[in-house]
């Protein structure tokens, strides 16, 4: 966090930030609503980057559809808070369609930034920023008279919560968020920290409107995972975009994709949903969208060394054996021994 001097004697100032960027991943629509993108006419986003050095300049290469970036700070005299306040806003990206020979980039809608009112202890202070806004293409869904279907465009946002505490310290989370797209967490230095688990496209065309949105005064629950590395992420963008597709599988919650001991070489990309790695029976990890698996069975003799089990409902994507190179394997199992060691 921030140390700053403060403009008063004995006054000193503390500041940090949190960001959140919001982007479509490969797979994430179901239903007659993603004809748009098979038939290129809408598309799924690129990967965000891994570490943001300037959020405009992302938003103008269309890297994000939406971004919140809270920050905050406090002023601390002694051991006591004596101010405090925001400074971060949100970020609206649009919607690029292709017509023809051209593109049509239609701009999201953005709505107001929602600032909770700061909570103030004898030694902290939390804030919590909520940013979205209208996508740019409306969609229709349902409602309870006639014409029983309205054409509007979803609203989509993240709420972020930052605590600032007078000894220098913070902490943040992901306190709320839209079912669509996927949110990823950066911290104050702009590294990718954490993401949404799941994604929901068909709740979120149906149901985000009006009085279930934040600015209709109701928020939504996220399922956050830990970032995946930067390995996995490079190898998530070969899977999905070189090379034959990979074929997809969905799995009900409690659902076994694959088990201990049992032969397999397939390669998987977890795309959406939680999924449990058994070892023994044990759970010894917990692993979210972006994650490689599989890998450890196709360097070791084919048996399947865990076995993963769905904790939501997801969907997978196998991608073949020779897909990705031993060398890079051997990477990737490294990387995931030492996410399971106790140490």
């Amino acid at each position: 966090m921030a140390h700053l001097a403060g403009g008063r004697e004995g006054i000193t100032r503390f500041e940090s930030s949190v960001t959140s960027i919001s982007w479509i991943p490969s797979e994430s629509m179901t239903g007659p609503l993603r004809v748009p993108v098979d038939v290129g006419i809408g598309h799924y986003d690129d990967t965000p980057p891994d570490h943001i050095d300037s959020l405009e300049k992302l938003r103008q290469d269309d890297r994000f559809r939406f971004a919140n970036h809270l920050r905050a700070w406090i002023e601390v005299e002694g051991d006591h808070i004596v101010d405090n306040g925001y400074a971060g806003h949100g970020l609206m990206g649009a919607t690029t369609l292709a017509l023809g020979p051209g593109h049509v980039t239609i701009p999201a809608v953005s709505l107001p930034d929602l600032h909770a009112h700061p909570v103030v202890t004898e030694t902290s202070v939390t804030f919590a920023q909520t940013a979205g806004g209208r996508t740019g293409v409306p969609l229709p869904h349902r409602i309870n008279r006639p014409p029983f279907v309205k054409i509007m465009a979803p609203t989509t946002w993240t709420t972020l919560s930052l605590t600032l505490h007078v000894d220098g310290s913070h902490e943040f989370e992901l306190a709320g968020a839209s079912k669509m797209p996927r949110h990823w967490l950066y911290d104050e230095d702009g590294d990718v920290v954490a993401k949404s688990g799941t994604i929901d496209f068909h709740r979120w065309t149906r149901e985000t409107f009006g009085k279930n949105t934040p600015w209709g005064g109701a928020d939504s629950h996220v399922i956050v995972t830990s970032a995946v590395t930067a390995l996995e992420r490079v190898l998530s963008e070969r899977i999905m975009h070189e090379g034959a597709k990979p074929n997809i599988r969905k799995l009900a919650e409690g659902e076994v994709l694959v088990r201990e001991g049992e032969a397999g070489d397939d390669l998987f990309l977890l795309l959406d949903g939680l999924l449990a790695v058994e070892v023994h029976d044990e759970a010894v990890a917990e692993v979210g969208p972006g994650a490689v698996l599989g890998e450890r069975s196709i360097l070791e003799g084919g048996a399947r060394t865990a076995t993963l089990r769905a904790v939501t409902p997801a969907k997978v994507a196998v991608a073949p054996v020779d897909q990705i190179d031993r060398v890079t394997l051997a990477e990737l199992a490294q990387g995931h021994r030492q996410q399971e060691s106790p140490d």
